[in-house]
């Protein structure tokens, strides 16, 4: 895609309003310009009244979907009538504040039915003539350039029904960049193409990860035993015959120590040792670098709570949804610390314990659910060493029988981070062809 995109840096005396790149048949079509959007769009009032239309709400950063779909039901009730009405290609914006959009989100909506969205949180607007494309339009407010605009005009904290007061007037006022020109349209059109592309590929690339997490999900269910179920439906050809698995408690299988309260006044955002936090881990299982956000620990250190490479933790208190009972894999020696609500899972003497095993273990569905079900509080979930302890699981005899289930996720595992890397490689070219294609707001003043 970008490959075909060329710089349009301007040259002679002063800088031209034009995006960074452009395509080479429009290098030569001259700067671009800030339009009003009331000058391409207006405002739409259009009540629902009897038509029979689909009641839709929104997802930030998703766009419109239909209140079945996000909700199950339709939960438009009396209020039905009062709706916004919807046609192909109108836009929907949305005046609730999210954290990706705190200045609200706007959507294209591209369904053929008609649709309607409530008049209470929202204002719809439509392109007016044939002069400027939706697709063009909707990129743009995708990068939130709507955001930058009305940020300036929004009061801290108000609100109107549980929306931001933002009134239509400076609405329209917001400076739209567009190609100046007769070949303004087909430049649109062209920028539109090019990250539609982008989109397809990202998707694409969003369905094979999915189908990958799905199949490493029915693997495991093969692999062990499911819940009220003592033995895996699948195990590997060399272990046929070798004998079931056996039951046991955790308590009887490994010690979870808990972690060190270190002093919060040696807290800080840089340092040679991490200071683990729930919030290092996963969901799904594994350690998160928090770039960043990271925690570090710059006081005296008790040395039996720094860790080795190698050593398994288990996040005690879910601090996100789903986080309780995720394992963690220590990734180095010597640079992480252990911390209060982790637990330390340390084998047994004389038990057959793989940690790269039990990593998986624990993030099999009925162990999350003993786990879950231990837990206590109002809040903010906790659970114990000793509740994880009297968790029942049947686990291989053997600690080649173990290896070999590991090696298998773990190579699985390895496939998954690869193709999620190329997903976020693909998000991250689209941003930076986002960045490139379009002039921004503050490049030239309105």
């Amino acid at each position: 895609m970008s490959s075909k995109l060329k710089s349009s840096a301007a040259t002679g005396g002063g800088a031209a309003f034009v995006p960074e790149r452009r395509f080479p048949e429009f290098q030569d079509a001259g700067a671009w310009e800030n339009v009003s959007l009331g000058s391409v769009a207006s405002i739409s009032t259009k009540k629902v009244g009897d038509k029979t239309c689909v009641p839709m709400s929104i997802t930030s950063g998703v766009g419109l979907v239909s209140q079945m779909e996000k909700f199950g039901r339709i939960i438009a009730g009396d209020s039905y009538k009062n709706y916004l009405l919807l046609q192909k290609n109108d836009f929907a914006y949305n005046k609730s504040a999210t954290k990706e959009y705190p200045e609200g989100f706007i959507a294209l909506y591209t369904g053929e039915k008609l649709a309607a969205v409530p008049n209470s949180i929202f204002t719809c607007f439509r392109i007016k003539g044939e002069a400027t494309s939706p697709k063009y339009l909707n990129y743009l407010f995708l990068g939130n350039l709507h955001g930058r605009w009305l940020r300036k005009f929004i009061e801290i904290g108000a609100r109107a029904h549980g929306s931001l007061s933002i009134n239509n007037t400076d609405l329209l006022a917001l400076p739209v960049p567009v190609p100046a020109g007769p070949n303004s349209l087909k430049e649109q059109q062209k920028i539109a193409d090019c990250l539609d592309s982008a989109d397809a590929l990202i998707e694409a690339q969003g369905r094979k990860v999915e189908a990958l997490r799905a199949h490493k999900k029915g693997l495991m269910q093969q692999l062990f035993p499911q819940e009220g179920e003592t033995q895996p439906r699948l195990r590997f050809p060399e272990f046929e015959g070798t004998g079931g698995w056996e039951r046991s408690t955790f308590s009887e299988l490994c010690e979870i120590k808990h972690g060190y309260a270190f002093q919060s006044e040696f807290f800080s955002n840089e340092g040679d040792y991490v200071l683990l936090t729930p919030g290092n881990f996963y969901e799904e299982g594994g350690y998160r670098d928090r770039g960043e956000k990271q925690k570090y620990f710059n006081g005296e250190i008790p040395r039996e709570y720094v860790l080795n490479e190698g050593d398994m933790l288990i996040a005690m208190t879910e601090q996100a949804a789903g986080l309780l009972g995720s394992p963690a894999l220590v990734p180095q020696s010597d640079k992480f610390l252990h911390n209060q609500r982790l637990g330390l899972v340390t084998k047994r003497p004389g038990v057959a314990w793989l940690n790269e095993f039990f990593f998986h273990v624990l993030n099999t569905l009925p162990v999350r659910k003993a786990i879950h079900d231990t837990a206590s509080g109002a809040k903010v979930r906790h659970t114990s060493p000793t509740k994880i302890g009297d968790i029942v699981v049947f686990v291989p005899t053997t600690t080649d029988e173990q290896q070999r289930i590991a090696d298998c996720l773990s190579s699985l595992d390895d496939l998954i981070s690869a193709e999620t890397r190329k997903l976020d490689t693909l998000a991250a070219h689209k941003k930076g062809l986002m960045q490139q294609l379009f002039p921004t707001i503050e490049e030239k003043d309105s």
